[in-house]
């Protein structure tokens, strides 16, 4: 089987230089070029993979025991002849609170711009892609999910296909249960000034540790606030729980399922719109996708919408689809 290059591109970003968090503006962006890539004047597709809530784009690389790493997918699923040969992007928008959701913030940086502005333009003009909108497009798992949603509909410029796997959607319940735990766990750990300062060294990183900080990193992104200590607002009350509804709705501004509306023109230009979940996913995702699906029915919007009976960890064989149907999609 013929096996395609991995290059790690290296970006200076702009975009994200001096971000509040102190995090690197240089970033390491992996490419995968296909097999025969090297031989030929060939154009080809390109698909921007974004990676979960603590993920970077080099982790897709990983070796793993039992499953295939993002290159040997492709690899393979080109030599089955499933899939036409395509360029992957892998951006690293990976802050030192876990992640961006692939959106601009006062809290954590301009990580929308990142990826639109920067890494697109770079990858285009650096490789031999078919450098469009309809040989475009964003892919993701989890927060990497919401990120291809978020993106394809802001930037349908950009992005003219979009692949969400057990995407963030419907916050009311993928994010709300964690606010249980967050409240839990800043008095484990001493509260929140306490818990920001030490949350690396930390142990054992349970489940209340990580609502914790998935609770932080998402205030973060949809609920910054630069005259705030951390740089933002919880949207409950961190001594009673009593949810605070003038942030919440800041946050809920953020909630795919609620700009449907606004973006529909946006969502029904697009080549290609394809989601899942699992029907046992443990941040109840498989509901806000079908919500998601059923306002887009409403506005005539053509999708595909899958479920597996699987969770929310190890559903990279999702991919395969996902992958075959932006093959398909693809101009």
């Amino acid at each position: 089987m013929q096996q395609g290059t991995v290059v790690i591109e290296t970006i200076e970003s702009a975009a994200l230089k001096n971000n509040p968090l102190g995090d690197p503006a240089t970033r390491r962006v992996p490419v995968y070029l296909p097999p025969g890539y090297e031989r030929g004047d060939a154009r080809y597709p390109s698909i921007y993979i974004l990676t979960g809530f603590t993920g970077r784009g080099t982790m897709l690389l990983n070796d793993s025991a039992w499953d295939e790493n993002i290159a040997q997918r492709m690899d393979r699923l080109i030599a089955e002849g499933k899939v036409r040969p395509m360029i992957l992007v892998m951006p690293d928008c990976f802050t030192r609170i876990g992640g961006s959701q692939y959106i601009n913030s006062s809290a954590t940086g301009n990580y929308e711009d990142h990826v639109v502005k920067e890494i697109v333009a770079r990858v285009d003009q650096k490789y031999r892609t078919q450098a469009d909108r309809d040989h475009r497009a964003a892919m993701g798992k989890s927060s990497g999910g919401y990120g291809s949603v978020i993106l394809a509909m802001r930037h349908p410029d950009v992005f003219g296909l979009m692949a969400c796997h057990s995407g963030d959607l419907y916050f009311e319940l993928c994010y709300k249960p964690d606010f249980i735990g967050y409240l839990r766990a800043q008095k484990k750990f001493g509260g929140l000034e306490k818990f920001w300062q030490t949350f690396r060294d930390l142990h054992p990183k349970d489940r209340d540790w990580g609502a914790m900080l998935n609770t932080i990193a998402m205030a973060a992104c949809y609920s910054p606030n630069p005259s705030a200590p951390f740089g933002f607002d919880l949207p409950f009350d961190a001594e009673t729980g009593e949810m605070r509804d003038d942030v919440w709705k800041r946050w809920l501004a953020w909630d795919p399922v609620f700009l449907v509306d606004q973006y529909a023109d946006a969502l029904r230009s697009l080549r290609l719109i394809y989601l899942d979940a699992g029907l046992r996913d443990e941040f109840n995702l498989q509901y806000g996708a079908r919500i998601f699906c059923q306002r887009l029915k409403a506005h005539g919007v053509p999708y595909i919408h899958e479920e597996f009976d699987d969770g929310h960890m190890n559903i990279v064989y999702r991919y395969d689809v996902s992958l075959k149907a932006i093959s398909q999609f693809v101009a």
